[in-house]
């Protein structure tokens, strides 16, 4: 999302990174990973720190259901009339996203909700005693450029967006997808350039991936169904063996990993729904047991899944409790 005084980059990077992530099905077409929305905070105008101008199709008040919000950074963010609507709006939407990135100043725009009280989070080193003052409660590292803690994102630098983005799509993709967005945006070099550029940093090419056009995206409607290697194998035409083998030199892990990945993350999202409970997510995502997936759960993301359902609980608890600044939001919402 967008406003007047963003840093452009911070707005851009991620966005390109976003959609820069694609898969290759084998008849040199690409299929992308994601859909991405530009959204103006206060209208479908705004002008950045450096003066380009930027006109979206959303803003707040139209923008669809997100699976992931980012908010850039920039002066216009530290000013409150700013923070505190983007804030008032991702108080709304938390319980429907899976995941929020802030990137370097972005995250005076996540802070207001109480969402990051107790959490890690880190920004740029110059704005570190500021943010610490206003939101004591964040348990804020400046000299760290990128911190997770749970589905919350904070990074620093000129290029924190492009890494969050990375972050998030090696999450969601695995290692090689990333990676080949890594390339895509940081070695489009001339002849000259690449003669030049160190030969094992050269960008690979693409592996084929014949007959996966749509598996990743049937796999995603269909996490609750029988998703073994032999299925998709069979969906996809080859023998087992040989789709183990593709699927993983593509993807960077075995099938199996892969959607349990997907799985988890899924989990993690609807467990911050509404009238939910561990055992009808676990079932939802194709769990065959509570106890697996209890277990499954906690080694991805090092914690318990009945912990997700607290923070739901005490959400609107964040947004009235602590400092003067969440008191003003309660009267924004």
């Amino acid at each position: 999302m967008g406003f007047d005084e963003v840093t452009a980059l911070h707005l851009v990077g991620p966005a390109d990174a976003f959609v820069a992530a694609a898969l290759d099905d084998g008849y040199g077409n690409r299929i992308p990973c994601y859909e991405v929305h530009t959204i103006g905070v206060f209208s479908h105008r705004f002008r950045a720190e450096g003066g380009l101008m930027f006109e979206t199709r959303e803003t707040l008040s139209t923008a669809p259901v997100l699976d992931t919000i980012v908010v850039a950074g920039g002066r216009g963010i530290r000013r409150p009339e700013v923070s505190d609507k983007v804030a008032a709006w991702i108080l709304k939407r938390v319980n429907d996203t899976r995941r929020i990135g802030a990137v370097c100043t972005g995250v005076y725009g996540v802070a207001p909700t109480g969402l990051l009280n107790g959490r890690e989070v880190t920004t740029h080193w110059r704005f570190a005693r500021d943010l610490a003052r206003r939101f004591p409660r964040l348990r804020l590292d400046h000299r760290k450029p990128f911190v997770q803690d749970g589905p919350y994102y904070t990074t620093t630098g000129l290029n924190g967006g492009v890494n969050l983005s990375l972050a998030m799509i090696q999450e969601d993709y695995g290692p090689y997808v990333a990676q080949s967005v890594e390339q895509e945006l940081a070695l489009r070099l001339t002849k000259e350039d690449q003669e030049e550029f160190p030969s094992d940093t050269v960008p690979v090419d693409n592996h084929p991936i014949d007959r996966f056009s749509d598996l990743v995206a049937w796999v995603i409607r269909n996490l609750h169904a029988d998703l073994s290697v032999e299925v998709l194998a069979r969906r996809t035409c080859m023998c087992p063996s040989h789709f183990s083998k593709v699927f993983k030199s593509v993807f960077g892990e075995p099938p199996s990993d892969f959607v349990q990945n997907l799985r988890l993350n899924e989990a993690r999202r609807r467990l911050s729904k509404r009238q939910k409970t561990l055992r009808t997510v676990a079932a939802s995502v194709g769990f065959s047991s509570p106890d697996s997936f209890h277990r499954a759960f906690e080694r991805k993301f090092g914690s318990r899944p009945s912990s997700y359902l607290d923070d739901r609980q005490q959400t609107c608890v964040a947004a009235s409790n602590g400092s003067h600044e969440s008191q003003a939001l309660e009267e924004i919402a």
